[in-house]
């Protein structure tokens, strides 16, 4: 089937371009301590997170319980919830979970950790935890080595937890445009990091792994660098904001658009924010790539003069965002040289407990 005969709006992937991508993040890791644990929030699909695990990755992080219990269903056994579960309704499903594949979570809490550990007894499961540590991001982690020693101290002591070592996501860089600015910060957080695995290490605990990163960061990780586990997503697929970067990595996801109307003064296509997340750079379209843009919840506006386009044809958008755009889609259409090869479900779509 070509991609013309396809229903739109519609989300492609192309192959041959998201191939490339795999092979540029593990030439970036390339003579690091880093293993690939790719982000299940990008695509939300367990058939391309088997795929990535195939070609090499150690596991699966994802953000969610309900997307772990995803992907222990289609047969992912190392899985990473890169977040803290504390509620209680969800902790017996969480210690379920455990016992079918190895499970690892985050924490920053002495009660939560407490709570887990009685989870797991429950069951008799055992439960891997990262420490989270606040690199700068000022969202979830403990705030000074003192805290995190004790945090860690307290896991280590638990029958059914294990105590895996550092969780430190700068998320807060993944998309700063000033490459020295970045780059200054993340070896600033590199330094830091070590220092924490050294002092833990030093009062008598073992840091198996250290992890975090994003598609913004990883080609500017020193090859010596202290992170063991590597958490990018999206740059499977890339978009606008990450474009914006001028990262080395090739734009391989897009949505597919029919026109509806043409007017002397505009385009009006058939998706609107309902398919195109705004949370992020607006979305664009490589045909008109500064067209000044118009979004309703079903339809986009291009302010563009003079169109030769007709109703009826079609265009590409890149999405602004690519996880929250895919998470608005039921399937992703693999394409290779304009025919759709292979239809991939959205399992995880809308999985957000």
């Amino acid at each position: 089937m070509h991609i013309f005969q396809l229903q739109t709006p519609a989300l492609l992937v192309d192959l041959e371009r998201m191939e490339a991508n795999m092979d540029r993040v593990d030439a970036l890791r390339a003579g690091t301590s880093m293993v690939l644990y790719p982000h299940y929030k990008s695509h939300k699909c367990p058939d391309l997170s088997l795929r990535q695990l195939q070609r090499g990755a150690a596991g699966i992080t994802c953000a969610k319980l309900s997307e772990a219990v995803d992907l222990a269903a289609a047969g992912v056994e190392n899985i990473v919830i890169a977040n803290q579960v504390v509620q209680a309704e969800k902790l017996p499903q969480l210690a379920a979970l455990a016992k079918q594949c190895r499970l690892t979570v985050c924490a920053d809490q002495t009660d939560n950790i407490l709570a887990l550990e009685q989870a797991m007894a429950a069951q008799n499961a055992t439960l891997h935890v990262l420490v989270e540590y606040d690199v700068g991001m000022r969202r979830c982690g403990a705030d000074n080595f003192e805290e995190f020693l004790s945090l860690a101290r307290l896991v280590d002591g638990q029958l059914h937890l294990v105590f895996e070592g550092i969780q430190a996501y700068a998320g807060h860089l993944a998309h700063e445009g000033n490459a020295q600015k970045r780059r200054f910060e993340l070896k600033a957080i590199e330094t830091a990091v070590a220092q924490l695995k050294e002092y833990v290490e030093a009062n008598g605990l073992a840091v198996t792994h250290v992890c975090g990163g994003s598609t913004g960061t990883v080609a500017d990780k020193p090859k010596n660098t202290v992170y063991t586990q590597l958490q990018t997503g999206s740059y499977l697929f890339m978009d606008a904001s990450y474009q914006a970067l001028d990262l080395d990595f090739e734009q391989a996801l897009t949505i597919l658009t029919t026109v509806l109307s043409v007017r002397p003064d505009r385009v009006v296509v058939d998706c609107g924010v309902k398919s195109l997340s705004m949370d992020q750079r607006p979305p664009f379209f490589p045909h008109f790539p500064g067209a000044e843009l118009s979004f309703s919840e079903e339809h986009t506006t291009l302010l563009v003069e003079n169109s030769s386009l007709r109703p009826g044809d079609r265009l590409v958008c890149v999405p602004g965002h690519c996880c929250t755009t895919v998470n608005t889609f039921d399937r992703i259409h693999l394409v290779r040289n304009g025919d759709v090869v292979e239809i991939l479900p959205i399992i995880s779509r809308g999985k957000a407990q």
